[in-house]
């Protein structure tokens, strides 16, 4: 087995890694732990580098793969089990606490046929503001095959804890207007767009307008079909009975700074997450692992 090819590159303010392992190449930042493209060689990227994305400290990054966590988006729309972990009177961030810090990178590995690159977020010695809950964070990302991303949240305290949390996951395709995702059919999903009414799926979703669906009791298995492409990204969850899907469309686009006003058209996301009736709760010494694996594959 070749030993990868590993690159410390600055983008802007944040320390970053090129990783290549045989026909694959990921580039992930050291701030929020975040994988910000992965390809393999001769096909176009699975994961989704916005050119107009900004890498400043203390500043998430709209591209790639976003860890969210303890919460996801607005924590105000999360289930009170979840509202009740942070004790702070001030406005909270979306997407919790963790996507603009720095993780430490404990190595990067040849195990078996692929390459396992490994962060940590040890609890802070001060805590995390306004949640002072001792949870430790690793995201393990393995390149053979496929993609594999896994988070995992270890309750070292004495305290139950209870979390929302998401991998953020911009996926590329050719032109979202033209490719449809499987495994929905028959689900019920919140139409946040629509005063989050419960709705359900009828058949396979596609796209013509602005989307922000969080779906429940989603199978282990969702496919992007993308026909220009000739292409079905496949992603296998664990962990998770949930997910939300996710594209701006051309108003809300035009509204992002860190986002071209076309850049909706290339970029489709599907969020492995544990949100809604799918929160977490970690008993003293417990953990919980959300993953996804991520595949290319020809139609």
């Amino acid at each position: 087995m070749p030993t990868p090819h590993v690159e410390a590159v600055k983008l802007d303010e944040l320390n970053a890694w090129r990783i290549r392992h045989a026909q694959a190449e990921l580039l992930v930042a050291q701030q929020g732990a975040h994988i910000l493209s992965y390809q393999v060689d001769g096909q176009p990227p699975l994961i989704w580098l916005n050119d107009h994305a900004t890498f400043k400290a203390g500043k998430s990054i709209r591209a790639g793969v976003p860890v969210c966590w303890p919460w996801f988006g607005n924590l105000t729309r999360n289930p009170q089990s979840v509202q009740a972990m942070r004790v702070s009177n001030d406005p909270a961030t979306a997407h919790g606490l963790v996507r603009a810090m720095d993780w430490e990178l404990k190595g990067i590995e040849v195990q078996g046929e692929g390459v396992n690159v490994e962060f940590v977020l040890p609890y802070p010695e001060n805590g995390l503001s306004g949640w002072p809950h001792q949870v430790d964070l690793t995201l393990t990302i393995v390149m053979d095959e496929q993609l594999h991303i896994r988070l995992t949240s270890h309750n070292r305290g004495s305290e139950t804890v209870t979390l929302s949390q998401a991998l953020h996951s911009y996926f590329a395709v050719s032109d979202v207007r033209e490719v449809q995702v499987e495994g929905l059919d028959g689900l019920n999903y919140i139409e946040t767009l629509d005063d989050w009414k419960t709705v359900t799926q009828a058949g396979d979703l596609h796209f013509a307008g602005e989307t922000d669906r969080i779906y429940l009791d989603t199978p282990p298995k969702l496919s992007i079909v993308d026909p220009r492409w000739a292409r079905r990204i496949e992603l296998t969850s664990s962990g998770s009975r949930s997910a939300v899907i996710w594209n701006p469309w051309t108003e809300r686009a035009k509204a992002l700074s860190d986002m071209a006003d076309d850049g909706w058209q290339g970029m489709l996301c599907i969020e492995t997450a544990n949100v809604m009736d799918d929160v977490v709760t970690l008993l003293p010494q417990a953990s919980h692992t959300l993953g996804v694996s991520i595949c290319g594959k020809p139609l």
